[in-house]
């Protein structure tokens, strides 16, 4: 399909890599092949899926006149790291809204948003909910008083902007099954904002990818990123009415969400573990983890008979790790 893509800066290391998991297609495949898109190598301090939307993001705040970046998510937010870290290799100001109350010890990716030199303000999580739009609002208008001019990003990057990312990396893996003659496969990512599901989703038909995309969701359920994929999409069409006309169908794979959001059972960490170790792949207990943990589960339940190939696509977070290490005592 013709598709003219919007300007966007290259933050990124591009093409990731794309690798076979030997050892774990032996111990986990059951006669299927298990493959790795590597984005957690998009970077170093700028590692993770996130980059990928703020190539698109980025270049739209600078076209526009924005000289500040508003965005928000957890304290351990991937995304508002990633954002933190791109502002300040474009010389914007950064501001995150984070949710949850600060710790007295910096870790972890809140460590790297202040590194960076990011404004940050916590909010306890109930005021966090009810509030972030008015919060949005609050630290627009308040930048505007001092004569600067300030985009809010939603979470995770996640709206018609950022779906731009994934539609791109579907190009990439459309030559990765070229090079590596992968006639059909499934392609499994965690969920958390919707916009990397919403990306690929779109992507594998723009680029007509052999593929069924799924998304592990690590919180909320499936209705939700089912209406959430479809908001993304239609925003997208919104903002770009000369885009090619495709209706994605979004595929969820519930179940994994566990005792909640940041929250990862001891399976899970036995996972990442086992995988570590066994690859020397490392995955997170926040996105990565649960949705790996998840298609193993779903190998065993015999979801993907009738397809040979399974691509997990490594979204990162590996600053996210760091906080959590406990949870490896046992």
């Amino acid at each position: 399909m013709a598709l003219v893509y919007p300007r966007r800066i290259a933050l990124a290391c591009r093409p990731t890599p794309f690798q076979y998991l030997e050892r774990a297609s032996r111990k986990w495949g059951a006669g299927h092949r298990l493959w790795v898109k590597r984005d957690d190598l998009t970077g170093c301090t700028l590692s993770g899926n996130k980059v990928r939307k703020l190539e698109f993001i980025t270049a739209h705040a600078i076209d526009n006149g924005y000289d500040t970046l508003i965005t928000c998510g957890g304290l351990q937010s991937n995304h508002c790291r990633a954002t933190a870290i791109a502002g300040a290799q474009l010389g914007l100001a950064v501001h995150l809204l984070l949710r949850g109350d600060e710790p007295a010890d910096r870790d972890g990716n809140l460590f790297l948003d202040h590194l960076a030199g990011a404004s940050v303000n916590c909010y306890p999580p109930k005021r966090f909910f009810r509030e972030i739009d008015q919060l949005f609002r609050h630290w627009q208008e308040h930048y505007a008083s001092l004569g600067r001019n300030a985009l809010a990003i939603p979470t995770g990057g996640s709206d018609g902007v950022g779906v731009w990312g994934y539609i791109a990396a579907c190009g990439e893996l459309a030559e990765d099954f070229r090079r590596h003659e992968i006639e059909r496969a499934h392609i499994v990512t965690a969920t958390g904002s919707g916009g990397t599901q919403a990306g690929l989703t779109l992507g594998a038909a723009l680029h007509e990818l052999p593929a069924t995309v799924w998304g592990v969701n690590v919180c909320d359920d499936e209705q939700y990123f089912l209406d959430k994929v479809a908001s993304d999409a239609a925003d997208w069409r919104r903002r770009y009415p000369d885009v090619p006309a495709v209706e994605p169908l979004p595929r969820v794979i519930d179940g994994y969400v566990g005792e909640g959001y940041g929250v990862a059972s001891g399976e899970v960490f036995g996972c990442i573990a086992e995988l570590a170790r066994l690859e020397g792949l490392v995955l997170d207990p926040v996105y990565t983890g649960k949705a790996f943990h998840g298609l193993l589960c779903e190998l065993e339940k015999g979801r993907f008979e009738g397809c040979r190939d399974i691509v997990f696509v490594h979204t990162g977070g590996i600053f996210g790790l760091f906080p959590q290490r406990s949870g490896f005592d046992s």
